[in-house]
């Protein structure tokens, strides 16, 4: 398929088909990663799960707890 690249504000703009978006499994808003190699222009899906709080915590073991660790003597007015 042939298609031009348009100016969009500052950046340059190209149209993604729905023939491709269906087979990569892209979605409007769907995260993507960029990347140019050996002058080709590399789209693919960024299926990386984002983190969150909750996510981590489910982490969280009683045998991964780092313990305390000293950090020098108090700068400025901290009290502990």
């Amino acid at each position: 398929m042939k298609t031009k690249v348009q100016k969009w504000g500052n950046s340059l703009a190209v149209r993604i088909p729905r023939t491709f978006t269906r087979e990569i499994g892209l979605e409007p808003g769907a995260s993507i990663r960029m990347m140019a190699k050996k002058g080709a222009l590399i789209i693919v899906p960024d299926h990386e799960e984002d983190w969150t709080l909750e996510t981590l915590l489910v982490l969280v073991t009683a045998e991964n707890i780092p313990d305390e660790w000293e950090t020098g003597l108090p700068r400025g007015r901290e009290s502990w």
